[in-house]
């Protein structure tokens, strides 16, 4: 049997001003061409198949093309939700969907749902694990000391009819860590020591019992301890953290014997994102220019802030996502303590101080009172400060 791992497609993302829907199917259609090259028999995704809980009309048809598209080239789809997805959304429908060989398992039921493909008298098995919280799993298991993510993953794996003499493959979609080592993060994912982009860490150990683990929820491919647990990671780059990551999805081949066998296929975008960094003049200089179709970040090293910048870019590299500077002034505040400058000082000092740090002038009365009235309707002060 040969698949491809797929994870957080985010369909329906934008990137600032920009829609990516084109660009996603762009790299869709990549991933059907290696699929029909490859003659492969599955997809596997893993999760955050939508950006947000409630897709757009846009991203609901790029799924429906997609799934359409695997489903006439007689491809297997197993497909799980992610915490971006609803999982009565992407679970709308996947009774009838099994007919069509598209298995959806979006709302944890209680059990670890299973489905089973024989290759040579010998069962592969695809283990479909949507994202799950502690809570919910409480509530299937009541008897069960359940405290973390770690505990509610390990309470279904444990009560899962899992034989070890048969090739056994999981999907799931958690923040998985390796043995004293976090996966490398990258993505609109932010981090803390526990937990990533709300979801806690699960330890890799939890997964013994698979012989491939296709994750997702963390952006930047990789594998975590051994070659068979992986991150597919997210086929296009969603942000600035990414601009440096080679993009691939794993394919992966397997038989009834436990035999493993992983090939990465590099993913090309339409439109690739890139850092760019320097004075405006040298950047758009014509013999700098190149590939001005990318999402561009920019970061201008003049000295004095330049109006419309952001026009002036778009006029080379119309896809300029966000200009930001660093030059002296923003050095300096940089190295600022800002808990030394909050203390004992009111609003109006504080943002007196921050507008001349910024822009070495005062800040008037009129600019201090459009201040004053946005915090106050924000909730910041109340109108004595």
């Amino acid at each position: 049997m040969k698949f491809v791992h797929l994870g957080d497609l985010h369909l329906g993302k934008t990137l600032g001003d920009f829609d990516l829907i084109d660009d996603q199917k762009y790299i869709l259609d990549q991933v059907l061409d290696t699929i029909k090259k490859e003659e492969a028999n599955a997809v596997l995704i893993a999760g955050d198949v939508y950006d947000r809980a409630v897709p757009s009309e846009a991203a609901t048809n790029l799924l429906d093309y997609f799934l359409s598209s695997l489903s006439r080239m007689k491809v297997s789809t197993y497909m799980i939700s992610g915490n971006h997805d609803s999982d009565d959304r992407l679970n709308y429908g996947s009774s009838l969907f099994s007919s069509n060989k598209i298995y959806i398992s979006a709302k944890f039921d209680g059990s670890l749902h299973k489905e089973t493909i024989v290759e040579d008298g010998k069962n592969i098995n695809i283990y479909l694990l949507p994202f799950v919280k502690a809570s919910q799993v409480r509530h299937f298991y009541p008897d069960t000391e359940i405290e973390n993510y770690n505990d509610a993953v390990k309470t279904i794996i444990e009560n899962a009819d899992i034989n070890d003499a048969e090739c056994n493959i999981l999907i799931a979609h958690q923040f998985v860590a390796g043995k004293g080592e976090d996966p490398a993060l990258s993505g609109s994912e932010s981090a803390g020591t526990q937990s990533v982009g709300l979801v806690e860490k699960i330890g890799v150990d939890v997964f013994d019992k698979f012989d491939y683990v296709a994750l997702g929820h963390i952006h930047s491919p990789q594998r975590l301890v051994r070659d068979e647990v992986r991150y597919s990671g997210s086929p296009l780059k969603y942000s600035l953290s990414e601009a440096n990551n080679n993009k691939s999805m794993p394919l992966v081949t397997v038989d009834g014997s436990k035999n493993v066998n992983i090939e990465l296929v590099s993913l090309k975008p339409m439109r690739d994102m890139r850092h760019i960094r320097g004075e405006m003049a040298v950047l758009l200089d014509k013999d700098n220019v190149s590939d001005t179709n990318d999402f561009i970040y920019a970061t201008l090293t003049d000295e004095d802030i330049i109006s419309d910048a952001m026009g002036i870019i778009q006029q080379v590299y119309p896809n300029t996502v966000k200009i930001d500077y660093d030059n002296s002034h923003t050095k300096q505040i940089e190295q600022v303590d800002i808990s030394a400058i909050a203390q004992n000082k009111s609003f109006s000092e504080l943002i007196s101080d921050f507008y001349s740090l910024m822009y070495g002038c005062e800040i008037t009365d009129e600019e201090m009172e459009v201040m004053k009235m946005a915090a106050g309707e924000a909730g910041v002060v109340n109108e004595t400060d």
